[in-house]
């Protein structure tokens, strides 16, 4: 195990680090960008490039590259879904994602507007289509950007650590242990499955917003609705008022 894990965490840092940084910027930039985040598995890009990181100063010039790569995703999608957005939408690619997907992300970021914007980020297949859903829609790229921002920059920082750590307890304890590589494993391997159930409960958690609206008279009004530029104050002030009509039921009639 040690062997292996020697050639491909040597064979990683071999690579020029500027290069590799700027790959790993490449990488999630395409991840967060024009439904190409479907197929390029940005995450695994990050953590490969992270684990050949070798003191502070590569650390912060990684993290900073990869969130900036992040926003450059997530930002050409917006523009892409603003000028083309119905176009990509039927187009062949776009027929392919499903027109249910894409009615999904249409919903979720009318029901909850920035929220949407920010946990989308960590959840499969919206984490591509919102950012064009949210081009389509009348929300204000600034007002997208204060809300992706936070998301990249907990992702970046999560996936960028993940491997400089691991890798780097690897190689301090491996000039003694002949078992180190299983840690390194290990490390890895708990850290997605951390990720994989925190997606599964912000699934669960959003599952109300995500589900198909039935037409019911408890429901919340279109109305209602978050709109797609709402603050973070009215986005709380408005999930309140929601709750509290779902419980108390409809007001009486006049």
């Amino acid at each position: 195990m040690n062997e292996l894990l020697d050639w491909i965490l040597d064979t990683v840092q071999s690579v020029d680090p500027v290069l590799r940084t700027v790959l790993a910027g490449i990488g999630i930039m395409l991840e967060t960008s024009v439904l190409i985040g479907l197929i390029v598995p940005g995450d695994t890009v990050v953590i490969v490039a992270s684990t050949a990181i070798e003191n502070g100063t590569q650390y912060v010039a990684m993290l900073l590259t990869v969130i900036v790569g992040a926003l450059l995703g997530e930002t050409i999608g917006f523009v892409l879904g603003r000028w083309f957005g119905p176009r990509i939408q039927h187009s062949r690619l776009g027929r392919r994602i499903g027109e249910a997907n894409w009615q999904r992300a249409q919903r979720y970021l009318d029901r909850r507007g920035g929220p949407a914007v920010f946990i989308s980020r960590f959840l499969p297949v919206l984490h591509s289509l919102v950012p064009l859903t949210v081009g389509m829609s009348t929300m204000s790229y600034r007002r997208f950007l204060a809300w992706t921002a936070p998301a990249c920059a907990i992702w970046a920082a999560a996936y960028t650590t993940v491997g400089w750590v691991a890798a780097g307890s690897y190689r301090e304890l491996s000039r003694e242990l002949h078992w180190a590589g299983y840690v390194f494993v290990a490390v890895i391997a708990v850290f997605l499955i951390v990720v994989w159930m925190a997606k599964k409960l912000l699934l669960r958690s959003e599952a109300r917003h995500l589900e198909a609206a039935e037409a019911d008279p408890n429901d919340v009004a279109l109305s209602d609705a978050v709109p797609a530029d709402a603050s973070p104050a009215d986005a709380a002030l408005r999930d309140g008022e929601a709750s509290r009509r779902t419980t108390e039921g409809p007001e009486p009639r006049a």
